[in-house]
């Protein structure tokens, strides 16, 4: 009788050290990683600026369940760099609702996705607890990667895949390293340094706006 009430005491105090925890303290989708000079190619100015496409290309691999090759996703961010060239007059530096029209939409014919201001961390928080990937725009610099050329691209793009609630860092795919696969930055690090840039090469930024893409399957 002793032995019995031992284990039903024990068995409680399992049970209510669950209580309050949450389910998972992990949310992260699989998404394929590729940078966006896949094969080492950043002399080549589509890819040391395909940071766009790259983001967009790892989104509708997890879209679609498939795999990335280095060398398909070379090619594939230069063809539609290339699509955007003809067709928009540039491929450099695309805003987040462009980057969504313009490659999304217009390349890859997909529109389960929507460009949303972003004013807290919870924001982003909140869409990827319902099995949402994002695409952010960013200052790179502020990111303070160490895997980054010095001193980092003011104008990056970058997937968010996941969020940590134990170690507060969003898990993202970099592409702006061959390294950044599942790249962790810590949640306010990541929020503040978000920042939508206008399309065109370099243009200056005058008002300082945080925006997303969020994509769903």
């Amino acid at each position: 009788m002793r032995n019995r009430a031992f284990k039903i005491i024990a068995t409680s105090i399992a049970l209510l050290g669950l209580v309050g925890q949450p389910a998972s303290a992990l949310t992260v989708q699989k998404v394929p990683f590729v940078s966006q000079a896949p094969m080492g190619r950043w002399s080549d100015a589509r890819q040391q600026n395909g940071c766009e496409e790259a983001s967009v290309m790892m989104a509708m691999a997890w879209v679609r369940g498939k795999t990335l090759t280095k060398q398909k996703a070379e090619q594939d961010i230069i063809a539609v760099s290339k699509f955007e060239e003809k067709k928009y007059g540039s491929s450099t530096d695309t805003s987040a609702q462009d980057t969504a029209r313009r490659i999304l939409k217009g390349y890859f014919k997909y529109d389960r996705w929507v460009v949303a201001p972003i004013v807290s961390p919870n924001d982003i928080i909140r869409e990827l607890n319902k099995g949402k990937i994002a695409i952010v725009p960013v200052n790179g610099r502020a990111l303070k990667n160490p895997y980054y050329k010095p001193p980092g691209p003011r104008y990056h793009m970058l997937v968010i895949i996941g969020y940590d609630s134990t170690t507060k860092q969003f898990i993202t795919n970099d592409p702006g390293t061959r390294r950044g696969a599942g790249y962790r930055y810590g949640r306010n690090r990541l929020f503040q340094a978000l920042r939508d840039y206008p399309s065109g090469e370099h243009q200056p930024i005058a008002v300082k706006k945080k925006f997303a893409i969020f994509i769903e399957k």
